[in-house]
């Protein structure tokens, strides 16, 4: 009887960070921010968004799970969506 060995990386340890964003285009903008949060199977918890009538820039504030060294790697992501004016930990 022959025995194998498999190896199966850890994968790093997750971190909740709370990620507010502030964008324009009103609320045809949120599918493609959640989905940007998603990505890469990030879990979101908490999300919260605000858009207002005559107000130009909306909000969006969520918890994500993520590796710590992904965080400017989401930040970026969500930068560089064309709606985003700005994307920070909160």
């Amino acid at each position: 009887m022959s025995s194998s060995t498999f190896y199966t990386p850890t994968p790093a340890m997750l971190v909740r960070r709370r990620i507010a964003t502030y964008f324009v285009g009103g609320i045809d903008q949120i599918p493609g921010l959640v989905s940007a949060l998603t990505q890469h199977g990030r879990l979101v918890h908490e999300l919260s968004v605000d858009v207002r009538e005559g107000v130009r820039e909306a909000s969006m504030v969520c918890t994500v799970l993520v590796a710590p060294d992904a965080l400017d790697g989401l930040l970026g992501c969500l930068r560089d969506l064309p709606s985003v004016v700005s994307a920070e930990l909160a």
